[in-house]
């Protein structure tokens, strides 16, 4: 019976803690897609904006990349927190892995030589794939179809 108990109140405290870190999410959501937005309007209006211009578009992009991410982790501490399957929560720490990937090859300056970065950052990259599929591939064969 006490176990009981005390599941139950770890439960609760779970709610609480997702709920909690929802909301803080969500604020640092919305203060990046503002800060975002003032500074490419700043931009536009009273700098010499070039889109076309490789450092501009990698810092815009990887802001955007950034808002992304932080929409995805969000969204994921709610799916995971409805399910029960541990599986499910490997996929999406590893997908919000590989869109943190995405971001730095996006504003990594390949200019400056940096090739022990680049190949760093792809091999990070095929392993997060090849640990993803295998997931998804146990996940398939045991007959979950989770969340991706």
């Amino acid at each position: 019976m006490k176990h009981g108990i005390e599941s139950k109140a770890y439960h609760y405290f779970e709610i609480v803690v997702v709920q909690v870190l929802t909301l803080l999410m969500a604020v640092v959501v919305v203060a990046a897609l503002l800060h975002l937005i003032l500074n490419i309007l700043h931009d536009i209006f009273f700098t010499s904006f070039d889109p076309t211009n490789p450092a501009i578009f990698q810092a815009v992009f990887g802001a955007i990349f950034t808002v992304v991410i932080a929409l995805e982790f969000k969204r994921s501490i709610l799916v995971t927190s409805e399910r029960a399957e541990g599986l499910v929560r490997v996929r999406v720490v590893i997908l919000i892995g590989m869109l943190a990937i995405v971001r730095k090859l996006i504003i990594l300056d390949l200019g400056k030589g940096q090739s022990e970065t680049l190949f760093a950052l792809s091999a990070a990259f095929l392993s997060l794939g090849a640990v993803y599929w295998l997931v998804r591939d146990q996940d398939r064969r045991d007959g979950n179809q989770g969340v991706d």
